[in-house]
């Protein structure tokens, strides 16, 4: 592998073996409960009623967590090819595809193959797992790429390009990806950056288009957050304060009204980095501690390096953190080792080294395409779902589900599931209203079903997470 031409064709195989099976296997998992599969129903959602403005999360409920950028996409998936698991995740999946191309292009002038940047991604955990789920975290990181890569050209050229609008171009889609925090992600690396030679920083500045790039950005994204407070009142307040202040601020936040906040340990963001960037994060901080104050030197490293650790830094003083928080760091270190690695000595290590998780997924999933049994312990409610249609009923009454219906119950059933979330005593008025009915329950949650319907239950199918009744009155 030493040899140049066979490290070329060794990455350029691994690369298109490990996107041909990533693409496999986006369409062959069925969509988890609780946040994939939420956000492929809110697509759905999105496709079947028309409504292209307001978010909802089920019929006529609002969802304001999040921007439309990533619904818009999956809706208009569904749209063009039908719905289902994987073209709720193709629109991930050629976002991450796009970012292999533009970072390819992005180093094409260098002495470095277009495929070393590539390689890095493909083969970093968080990338991977992410280049085909259904989330908002997918459309942020290409936001974040297009911001931080358009600053770049912008100010290392003496000519208006086509960067210099990107930029903005990149600014109004992560308003439309996140919000606001694509601002906290790029404006605080970009003006720590510019801080290293303060006597350019009004300079640099003053190439990029400011009047007529925000005219851009506004032009984006202003529309969509007006609509959608005129048409849901409240939206923006819950969105501004709440998702971006009180969230990432207040342990435990009791305002959120999709879930519970997760409290995590201050600085868990760290341990996902070391483990979820595997392993090239680990090359990156032996370089740093390699050439020690000389790092800086270097503007362009030095862009990479800031724009690289803020994110993980931002996210150290919140204990509400996901692993995907780490996602928009993958780009700065796969652009960092695409600079350093002419000078590499160790990569034949690497190559051996990064190759471990793409293997393990390679095999894991061979596996999972030969049998259907491992699907019984996805936590989905898929195959119950797919049994209730196989053994359909006359008149297709809704699946009763016991408490609160998931998410993947609702997208596999087309919205038709209700459940007793909010009143346990309308079960009675339901089982009443049919003589025949589907009730999906959680296996901790069957006891909410009144015993004296349980002689009149049979089971049908039942998973890891939840069983299939047929009630027959």
């Amino acid at each position: 592998m030493t040899d140049k031409k066979t490290t070329v064709n060794y990455m350029l195989i691994a690369v298109l073996s490990i996107v041909v099976f990533r693409f496999i296997i986006t369409g062959a998992i069925p969509l988890l409960d609780k946040t994939e599969a939420r956000y492929a129903e809110i697509s759905r959602l999105m496709q079947e009623t028309g409504e292209w403005v307001v978010l909802q999360i089920d019929y006529n409920e609002p969802f304001w967590a999040k921007p439309p950028l990533s619904t818009w996409m999956s809706a208009m998936s569904f749209e063009l090819f039908g719905v289902n698991e994987l073209t709720a995740r193709l629109p991930s999946f050629l976002l991450g595809v796009a970012m292999l191309f533009i970072l390819g292009y992005f180093v094409k002038k260098t002495k470095v193959s277009p495929l070393v940047p590539a390689l890095v991604l493909v083969t970093t955990p968080e990338f991977l797992i992410h280049m085909g789920v259904v989330s908002t975290d997918s459309a942020l990181c290409f936001s974040v790429m297009l911001i931080m890569l358009s600053f770049w050209k912008s100010i290392t050229s003496d000519k208006k390009t086509i960067w210099n609008y990107l930029f903005f171009v990149g600014l109004g889609l992560g308003f439309l990806a996140k919000g606001p925090l694509v601002l906290v992600l790029t404006g605080a690396p970009v003006f720590f950056w510019l801080l290293l030679d303060r006597k350019t920083f009004f300079s640099n500045l003053a190439k990029l288009p400011w009047i007529f790039g925000l005219l851009i950005t506004v032009v984006i994204a202003l529309p969509w957050y007006l609509l959608t407070e005129q048409r849901s009142p409240g939206f923006i307040d819950y969105f501004i304060v709440g998702e971006h202040f009180n969230r990432f601020l207040k342990p435990g936040w009791s305002g959120d009204l999709y879930g519970q906040p997760k409290t995590q340990p201050l600085g868990l963001i760290w341990v996902f980095m070391l483990s979820f960037c595997l392993p090239w994060f680990y090359i990156v901080l032996a370089k740093i501690v390699k050439l020690k104050k000389r790092i800086l030197d270097d503007k362009y490293v030095a862009f990479l390096l800031f724009w690289l650790f803020w994110t993980p830094i931002f996210f150290t003083i919140s204990k509400n953190i996901l692993h995907t928080y780490i996602l928009p760091s993958t780009v700065p270190m796969a652009l960092l080792i695409a600079h350093w690695w002419p000078e590499y000595k160790h990569k034949k290590k690497a190559l051996i080294a990064c190759s471990i998780f793409p293997i393990l997924v390679f095999i894991a999933g061979a596996g999972l395409l030969v049998t259907d049994q491992w699907k019984v312990y996805m936590n989905s409610d898929k195959l119950l779902v797919a049994k209730s249609e196989e053994l359909k009923i006359d008149k297709n009454p809704p699946i009763l589900y016991l408490d609160s219906k998931t998410y993947s119950s609702q997208f596999y059933n087309k919205g038709n599931v209700i459940d007793t979330r909010d009143e346990p005593t309308k079960i009675d008025s339901i089982l009443e209203a049919y003589d025949k009915l589907y009730i999906l329950s959680d296996k901790r949650e069957f006891y909410l079903l009144p015993k004296k319907y349980v002689s009149k239950l049979q089971v049908i199918d039942t998973t890891k997470k939840a069983r299939l009744y047929l009630y027959n009155k």
